[in-house]
């Protein structure tokens, strides 16, 4: 319990117990101006009644504040309640859109690398080909020069050689000049 209501209901006993003590006082009857007549009544019994009145009537405006403030206090938790489910909405939403941009991103991402890998693949191929007409001219040149080498070789020997008779044997001596070549 609060400290409150702690403290109210000691006064309601105390009050109670001050009373229950003092009843024959409370009880006895005296005369009371009310201003426009006179009234005999016992003057503690009619303030003990004011007094469970205004009691009563504090008690009712507590209730009354209370449950107001109950009611208040419900609305404000529903309209937290749809502040946040609007607040999620939201934030799904962002979390959706980011996805939805990362997504796009990393499509983006792979098409960039499937262009590259295409350009990347056609140099490639380009390098390859040029590499290979490189080789084949190079061995064209390397074949020619082995040719021409040849043919010279050819000739020099033919220039040296004795010219065999018809039906003689040919025999081929190297002579100090095709040797050392």
């Amino acid at each position: 319990m609060r400290t409150r209501t702690i403290v109210l209901i000691i006064a309601i006993v105390l009050m109670a117990g001050f009373a229950a003590l003092n009843v024959d006082e409370f009880s006895r009857s005296t005369l009371l101006s009310l201003g426009f007549t006179t009234v005999q009544a016992p003057l503690g019994v009619l303030m003990l009644v004011l007094l469970m009145a205004v009691l009563l009537a504090f008690l009712a405006t507590t209730l009354y504040m209370q449950g107001a403030h109950l009611l208040e206090t419900r609305q404000h938790a529903r309209e937290l309640s749809t502040q946040r489910d609007l607040a999620d909405k939201a934030e799904a939403s962002r979390f959706t859109e980011l996805r939805q941009y990362l997504e796009a991103q990393a499509a983006n991402a792979q098409h960039r690398e499937a262009a590259q890998a295409t350009v990347l693949a056609e140099r490639l191929a380009q390098t390859q080909q040029a590499l290979v007409a490189k080789i084949d001219e190079s061995a064209s040149s390397t074949s020619a020069y082995i040719g021409e080498l040849e043919d010279r070789l050819e000739r020099r020997d033919a220039a040296s050689k004795p010219v065999p008779l018809p039906g003689e044997p040919v025999l081929y001596k190297p002579n100090a000049q095709t040797a050392s070549v």
